[in-house]
């Protein structure tokens, strides 16, 4: 069905915010940009203290008995009607699509779909349940976009990131060649098939230069740390920035929008 068909729930009161492991670790600012981005839509914002992993490395690698044990943790942390946002289209996929299948025929199989029902890719909820204005009080810039095969594929919100940075007056959103391919991180994929994961990124990486920007902005920090690790390393000159990061610096007063 065409998005213009979709119909999407009103813009709630409260909603859940599940924080992902590479926010907490490595990204807590792409975290926090989220939550003051939902705050500042007037939206309260509760973080439940002891979410851990959902369970996607035990998943994908097969370990579906160790996946189960780790998300079943995770269910009983939104009894709450509200909608429970995931700053990661990867995490999202995990919560959404597959926590149905990895509880079915278990006694948290209503538990799960329970979950699964409310989970929203968060720069998705911005854009089609906060209908979200943004002021962009930066520079001129030009970057390019990456969305991670999750959001893509599993999420089906590939649209959302470009949307967003459609709104910023002073962005210019230039379009990378095979810009639906994966950039060689997938989880544990990563990790499993090194050699084949550094080509991927190489490759990546060659495109998002072509682009002519300096700059890439993703949604999910597994893609970020892949491919902004591997410019790093080999001095490549492009940097990157998760997408919740660079709108709240663009159009919060405070920063400057320094970006």
């Amino acid at each position: 069905m065409a998005d213009s068909l979709k119909l999407y729930p009103a813009k709630p009161e409260k909603v859940y915010f599940y924080g992902t492991c590479l926010i907490d670790l490595f990204y807590p600012d792409a975290g926090m940009a989220g939550i003051q981005l939902l705050e500042r839509e007037g939206i309260e914002v509760i973080y439940p203290q002891d979410q851990t992993c959902c369970g996607q490395p035990a998943w994908t690698s097969g370990y579906h008995d160790e996946a189960r044990a780790v998300a079943a943790t995770q269910l009983g942390l939104f009894p709450e009607d509200w909608p429970i946002v995931v700053p990661s289209g990867s995490c999202g996929g995990m919560m959404r699509k597959h926590y149905p299948d990895l509880f079915r025929d278990t006694p948290r199989a209503t538990d799960a779909e329970y979950i699964a029902g409310r989970v929203w890719e968060l720069s998705d909820f911005l854009l089609r349940v906060c209908h979200i204005r943004l002021e962009d009080l930066g520079e001129p810039v030009t970057v390019a976009m990456h969305t991670s095969c999750s959001a893509r594929r599993e999420m089906g919100v590939a649209e959302a990131g470009p949307a967003l940075l459609g709104k910023l007056s002073k962005v210019t959103l230039v379009e990378q060649a095979r810009a639906a391919e994966c950039c060689g991180f997938g989880g544990t994929f990563a990790v499993r098939h090194p050699d084949i994961s550094g080509a991927m990124v190489s490759e990546k990486v060659d495109t998002l230069e072509e682009t002519g920007a300096s700059r890439f902005v993703t949604t999910d920090c597994g893609c970020l740390m892949n491919i902004a690790g591997y410019a790093g390393k080999n001095q490549r000159p492009i940097t990157g920035q998760h997408i919740l990061s660079f709108l709240w610096e663009r159009t919060s007063p405070n920063s400057g929008g320094k970006s």
